[in-house]
């Protein structure tokens, strides 16, 4: 798959929104476990206050950010594990957060992994959707992704009834901007979206059948 070409040559918001209904699979090596990318966060590098590379920073913790489009960027905060992509040419430092997936294959393996957690509980957050892939380390951090055991799905997409631009989740409020801009892209009305309300939930799952 031409993945350094879909990660560059568009905004990173328009990758963000491009991700979803598309394939996210992690090869166990054993199984293939995947789901249907629902919600995609995009962080604009330099100028964006949400972003690790706010201001230019820059060092080997974030140097995954800053690689080529299509190289991933994983990273830890306490023992939780986060998968992003680069976009952009090389030293421009912007990617995209998969936030969320609708579990598709391996689903046992993930709810083992997840300690039991299931239904929405199991997908439903970036840092949940990497210990459901089993994932604890930052190993892949810097590898291209199609030189990696993740996989996204290019040659098709799940088709989408709506997708919502909305403001990122947990974003500092001391910067009004930032924190409301609506860079978190999301499949409207799909249970696995981080923060959906039951009310919202739409009955195809926010997919269109058609």
């Amino acid at each position: 798959m031409d993945y350094s070409n879909f990660f560059i040559n568009r905004t990173t918001p328009e990758i963000a929104r491009d991700l979803l209904g598309r394939t996210l699979s992690y090869n166990t090596g054993s199984e293939i476990l995947s789901g249907i990318i629902v919600e995609a966060e995009a962080y604009v590098g330099s100028k964006d206050r949400a972003a690790h590379s706010y201001g230019g920073h820059r060092s080997p913790a974030n140097e995954g950010l800053y690689g080529p489009g299509g190289t991933l960027y994983i990273y830890a905060q306490r023992q939780y594990f986060f998968f992003d992509v680069a976009t952009q040419e090389k030293d421009i430092g912007q990617g995209v957060l998969i936030r969320a997936i609708h579990p598709l294959s391996g689903i046992n393996t993930m709810i083992k992994n997840r300690h039991g957690k299931s239904g929405v509980l199991l997908t439903n957050g970036p840092a949940k959707l990497m210990q459901a892939f089993g994932i604890t380390s930052r190993k892949w951090d810097c590898h291209f992704i199609g030189e990696s055991p993740f996989d996204i799905d290019l040659s098709s997409k799940k088709k989408i009834k709506h997708i919502s631009a909305v403001a990122r989740v947990g974003i500092n409020q001391s910067d009004p901007i930032w924190a409301k801009k609506p860079l978190r892209f999301i499949v409207s009305g799909n249970p696995y979206v981080s923060d959906i309300k039951k009310k919202d939930i739409d009955p195809d799952f926010g997919f269109d059948k058609n």
